[in-house]
C-alpha cells in the first residue's frame, strides 16, 4: 500500500492540476461540482491505490469517471428553460457524420491504446487522447520532457504495430490513412 494517507495529500494541489483537464470538459458553472466529485472519488479510492507511480493516471481516471457519470446525469435529467422556444429538429449534416465517425474511431483506438505497456499508456493517453502538450504531461507525470517525448514515440510506435497486426491500412502519399481493412486474426487483435 502506499505511504500516502487522506490526510497528507495536498488537496489544492490536486485540485489546481486537474482544474483545467476538468474545464476542457464540461460547462463552466459546473466545473466546481465535477472537480469536488473527483476529489471526493480520490480520497475514498486513495487507500486502494497500490502504485504510487500511477497516481497521475489513476487521477485521471477518477476525473474521466465522474465526467462520464456527470455527463449521463445531465442527459438523464435535463434542465430545460420554460420559456425558452424549441429548436426546430435539424437535418443530419456531413459534419455531424464526420463527428461519429471520429467519435467511434477514437472508442477503437482507445481499446488499442489499453493494450500498451503502462508507461507508453499513459503517454499516449494524456498526449494525444486528451490533448495536452509534451510538457504538460510530463508534469503531471512527473518525468522530464525528453523522457514523455521518448514514451509518446515509443508509444506510437507499439500502437502502430498493434493496429497493423489487426488491420491492413493503406496509406496515400502523404502518410495519410486512405482505406483500412480488418485482417482475419484470432484474439490477438
Amino acid at each position: 500500500m502506499l505511504p500516502v494517507t487522506p490526510a497528507a495529500v495536498p488537496w489544492s494541489d490536486v485540485a489546481a492540476q486537474l482544474r483545467p483537464f476538468v474545464a476542457r470538459r464540461v460547462d463552466a458553472s459546473e466545473v466546481d461540482d465535477v472537480l469536488q466529485d473527483v476529489l471526493i472519488r480520490t480520497q475514498r479510492g486513495l487507500a486502494g491505490l497500490r502504485d504510487e507511480e500511477r497516481l497521475s493516471a489513476w487521477l485521471l481516471q477518477v476525473a474521466r469517471s465522474a465526467i462520464a457519470d456527470h455527463g449521463r446525469a445531465r442527459a438523464r435529467h435535463p434542465i430545460a428553460d420554460p420559456d425558452a422556444t424549441p429548436e426546430p429538429i435539424a437535418e443530419p449534416t456531413d459534419a455531424d457524420a464526420d463527428r461519429a465517425a471520429f467519435q467511434a474511431l477514437a472508442g477503437c483506438v482507445a481499446g488499442f491504446v489499453a493494450r500498451l505497456p503502462s508507461p507508453y499508456r499513459e503517454a499516449i493517453t494524456l498526449v494525444e487522447l486528451e490533448g495536452l502538450t509534451i510538457r504538460a504531461a510530463a508534469d503531471l507525470a512527473g518525468v522530464s520532457v525528453s523522457g514523455m517525448k521518448s514514451r509518446v514515440q515509443r508509444g506510437r510506435e507499439k500502437l502502430r504495430a498493434l493496429f497493423e497486426r489487426c488491420c491492413e491500412i493503406a496509406l496515400d502519399a502523404r502518410g495519410k490513412v486512405t482505406d483500412v481493412t480488418p485482417r482475419a486474426c484470432g484474439a490477438g487483435c
